[in-house]
């Protein structure tokens, strides 16, 4: 059973449709990268599947034990969050708000998995530091390790190697494959940078409002000399 499952899904905003008659499963422990032009509908397609944005029409619905607010999820990066005026361990813990319910203060065992988070992304050194004054590199370690907290299965990730340098990008995608090999973390990562990210992917979506293609790695590699 698929962890998340989405048939003939359209969503509209102002009677246009952004996105439309998508269908694809996400399964476990798979990596998946969505690729596709600057308004192709990838960001509400994720949004959709967050339940955050409501489908005009269709189904998305989750299994194989996934819950909605067990999903750890990395937004594209604002200047807000760029200047948010906290500690490190604040914005990490705050992955950990969706398992709290009415609690007001965090558990022993929640302290523990967002320091073990930190440790995992090598940002534990900085964990009293300012969130605002970290270079753009740490400050994606820190919403990762963020998203870790919330995340038991599933992580998605929309552009989060955007305006990073190449060592911080590199960086970035070692952590993906140490979260995905070693963890089994199911990931999906919309992403423009199509070489690096689909190098490590067990499988590519292309999406034009509607999927153009979903298949394996290698399967992509044929479809994009075709369709030079």
């Amino acid at each position: 059973m698929a962890l998340m499952t989405l048939r003939d899904v359209t969503v509209a905003f102002e009677g246009h449709a952004a996105v439309e008659h998508v269908s694809l499963a996400l399964r476990r422990g798979e990596y998946t990268v969505m690729l596709g032009r600057n308004g192709s509908g990838k960001s509400t397609l994720m949004r959709a599947m967050l339940g955050l944005v409501r489908p005009k029409s269709g189904q998305i619905r989750i299994g194989d034990g996934l819950r909605r607010d067990r999903i750890g999820y990395m937004p594209q990066k604002t200047q807000a969050q760029r200047d948010f005026p906290a500690a490190v361990e604040e914005v990490v813990r705050s992955g950990l708000i969706n398992r709290m319910g009415r609690r007001v203060f965090y558990t022993a065992e929640e302290k523990a998995r967002a320091l073990e988070n930190m440790r995992l992304l090598g940002i534990d050194g900085l964990r009293k530091a300012s969130y605002a004054t970290l270079s753009g590199g740490q400050q994606q370690r820190v919403l990762l390790a963020r998203a870790l907290c919330a995340a038991d299965d599933l992580l998605m990730l929309d552009e989060p190697v955007a305006a990073l340098d190449p060592e911080a990008t590199e960086g970035f995608y070692s952590i993906l494959r140490l979260l995905h090999t070693q963890r089994g973390m199911a990931i999906l990562m919309i992403s423009h940078d199509v070489r690096a990210a689909v190098r490590d992917a067990d499988r590519v979506i292309v999406l034009d409002r509607a999927v153009r293609f979903d298949g394996a790695r290698e399967a992509y590699a044929q479809w994009r000399k075709d369709n030079a």
